[in-house]
C-alpha cells in the first residue's frame, strides 16, 4: 500500500537515502540528519513524498511530482527505493504497479524518470513494468564524494 509521506516518517525516508546501498542512486549527498532537515521539510511541505507499506510497516518511498500547465499530463518519479533488507520479494514490483496506479487516479498520461545506467536491477524492473528508454543523459549526475559523475538513462510509462 502507499500512502503520503508524515512528518514522523522521517526516520524512514532519510535511512533509505542515506543507505550505503541506495545513496549512490539517489539525489543527495550523504549527509547527518541535521543537513536533511530543510531537505525533507520541503519536500514534505510539497506533499510529493510517498511511503510504500508492507505488512503495516514503511519498506520503500518514492517522490512523485507532477508537472504544471501544458505539462500537467507527466510526472516525475524519484527517489524510488525498497529498504534493502526487504530487497528481491517482489516488494519493488509491487510498489511501482502501484505508483502506475496510483498516476491512473491522477489523470497522468505520462510517468518519467531517470536511473543510472549501471543500476542495472532497476532498469530491468522498469522495463518489466512497461517504461521505455528514452535516451541517455551523459555525465549527469556527479558523485560528490567519490569524484565521478554517472551518466543516466530516461524512462517514461506511457498510459
Amino acid at each position: 500500500m502507499i500512502r503520503k509521506a508524515l512528518t514522523l516518517d522521517f526516520e524512514l525516508f532519510y535511512m533509505l537515502y542515506m543507505h550505503e546501498q541506495t545513496n549512490p542512486y539517489s539525489l543527495y549527498e550523504m549527509m547527518d540528519r541535521h543537513s536533511f532537515q530543510p531537505i525533507w521539510s520541503d519536500l514534505l511541505q510539497k506533499q510529493v513524498l510517498y511511503v510504500f507499506e508492507h505488512d503495516n510497516n514503511g519498506v520503500g518511498m518514492f517522490k512523485l511530482i507532477q508537472l504544471q500547465h501544458r505539462n500537467a499530463h507527466i510526472a516525475y518519479l524519484g527517489g524510488v527505493a525498497i529498504h534493502p533488507d526487504f530487497a528481491g520479494k517482489g516488494l519493488g514490483n509491487t510498489m511501482l504497479q502501484e505508483i502506475i496506479e496510483l498516476g491512473k487516479t491522477m489523470h497522468l498520461l505520462r510517468i518519467e524518470l531517470s536511473t543510472a545506467t549501471s543500476n542495472e536491477r532497476a532498469i530491468y524492473l522498469y522495463e518489466k513494468l512497461g517504461f521505455k528508454k528514452e535516451g541517455v543523459l551523459r555525465n549527469y549526475t556527479y558523485l560528490a564524494g567519490e569524484n565521478r559523475f554517472l551518466d543516466e538513462v530516461m524512462m517514461s510509462y506511457l498510459y
